[in-house]
């Protein structure tokens, strides 16, 4: 299966180096286009056999997987550039914000096997908590698509009306996420710990707070009161998280982010 990624971005790049990196799709089979050299050639530095292109068109035909990773506002321009078979083609799309329908209008003919997909940042370490949902896939194209993706983290095929939702939790997420660790740091920081130490403690805090739940199959509340003993620092320090509103935070910051 030959896979063609049009944009080199930094979103474009870190999938292209991921599947590289994995087992499903050979590095002689993924071509990257941009019409920036310098792109380009940060890609080729990566790893060398995948091929680079800068006409889109060219970089497009003959592959079986068209991953668009281009800013959403020129996503029609590309895609009406193309010389689509939607008989043999599978386009996918990272760009935010454009549903199924745009899609449909803008490839002829129809119909046409569509994948939009919502990684986060974190693909570029191949942590990404990836969100896919399909329109006109059959069942094996929907796994090929989830197994090219969860080489580079967890994936979950979702309904595309879902997109919303699970953006602001997986892929605006992160940033809050990074949020509370910068100001856990700067609380570090303050109480005499070293700025890389400082980042090193809470950032394995937060990535084993995280595998509590994804390897214990517990919930955040029981987690919590393993260490909030009677009396102790640690319900100190929540009360005052609540006190100040961390957890109606939280939910406002994530509910305005699902609006799109």
């Amino acid at each position: 299966m030959k896979i063609t990624i049009i944009g080199a971005g930094n979103m474009g790049g870190a999938i292209a180096r991921g599947l590289a990196r994995g087992s499903r799709v050979a590095a002689a089979d993924i071509t990257v286009a941009d019409p920036d050299p310098g792109k380009l050639d940060s890609i080729k530095a990566s790893n060398p056999h995948i091929h680079t292109a800068t006409s889109n068109r060219e970089a497009a035909a003959g592959a079986g997987i068209i991953l668009i990773a281009v800013k959403p506002w020129l996503v029609k321009e590309v895609i009406t550039a193309l010389d689509i078979n939607p008989a043999k083609q599978i386009i996918a799309s990272v760009a935010a914000g454009i549903p199924f329908s745009e899609y449909t209008a803008w490839i002829t003919p129809q119909p046409a096997t569509l994948f939009r997909i919502v990684p986060n940042t974190a693909i570029s370490q191949q942590e990404s908590m990836t969100l896919v949902a399909s329109h006109n896939a059959t069942r094996e194209q929907e796994q090929l698509i989830i197994s090219l993706f969860e080489e580079m983290g967890p994936t979950m095929l979702i309904p595309e009306k879902q997109i919303p939702a699970t953006t602001a939790l997986a892929s605006c997420g992160i940033a809050y996420v990074l949020k509370y660790i910068q100001a856990a740091m700067q609380a570090g920081i303050e109480m005499g710990i070293a700025p890389k130490d400082a980042a090193k403690i809470v950032a394995q805090s937060a990535k084993g707070a995280a595998a509590l739940i994804l390897k214990g199959d517990t919930h955040p509340a029981v987690e919590i009161d393993k260490v909030t003993t009677p009396g102790g620092i640690t319900i100190k320090g929540i009360n005052e998280l609540e006190h100040a509103g961390f957890t109606s935070a939280v939910i406002r910051a994530l509910k305005e982010a699902g609006k799109g």
